[in-house]
């Protein structure tokens, strides 16, 4: 009894940090957004690193994988070793992962750049971790979530949108592996079975 309590109480717990978004609701952050065949814009935003990252800084890239995310957010958490695991099987290959943060550092303090810093270190990011600071990507790319996800061809077409995989708690459980599934696809030169999925995450904290 007391270990089905406990999993009750960390199932709250998850869902009021998940849903605590202090008002922010989808059409209050995002008007419109991309859909799968679009072509997504470029960015130059600052990474952890202190430098500047664009899309373009990738020359030989045959496709991107853009992903929102954050410091904060229980399921972002959930999926930073599986991030981390997708820059290293796919990056070599030509399928860069750019990790934007998009929230307002005035709403959620643990996303400010300097804690993204940190969190970098701690977990080891091997990708560009970038600020969009002033939220205008996540709003050209329709971003609702983090973790979301954006596939891109070499074009910057998107080809997939969604979550990672479908199942946030337990990587080893995941039995649809979206992106990688998306990527392989690329690489055969055919479009994704799957080319859209909801993202499962925290809202994004928009700026009031």
């Amino acid at each position: 009894m007391k270990n089905v309590n406990l999993i009750l109480v960390l199932l709250l717990l998850i869902f009021f940090a998940c849903s605590s978004s202090e008002g922010d609701t989808r059409s209050e952050g995002v008007t419109g957004g991309y859909a799968v065949g679009d072509t997504a814009r470029d960015f130059r935003l600052k990474n952890v690193d202190g430098k500047m990252v664009s899309l373009t800084d990738y020359e030989e890239a045959k496709g991107y994988i853009v992903i929102f995310t954050c410091n904060t957010c229980p399921f972002s958490k959930m999926y930073e070793d599986r991030i981390n695991a997708l820059h290293a099987k796919f990056a070599d290959k030509g399928f860069p992962v750019i990790a934007i943060n998009p929230n307002d550092a005035r709403k959620k303090w643990g996303d400010s750049y300097d804690n993204m810093i940190d969190r970098a270190k701690e977990k080891g990011f091997k990708f560009p971790y970038v600020q969009d600071k002033t939220q205008e990507i996540a709003r050209a790319y329709g971003a609702t979530n983090t973790p979301h996800v954006y596939v891109l061809n070499k074009d910057r077409k998107v080809v997939y949108i969604g979550s990672i995989d479908n199942n946030a708690r337990d990587a080893a459980s995941a039995d649809k592996l979206y992106v990688e599934d998306a990527i392989m696809a690329l690489e055969n030169n055919k479009a994704p079975e799957i080319s859209k999925t909801k993202a499962i995450g925290c809202t994004i904290k928009w700026a009031s």
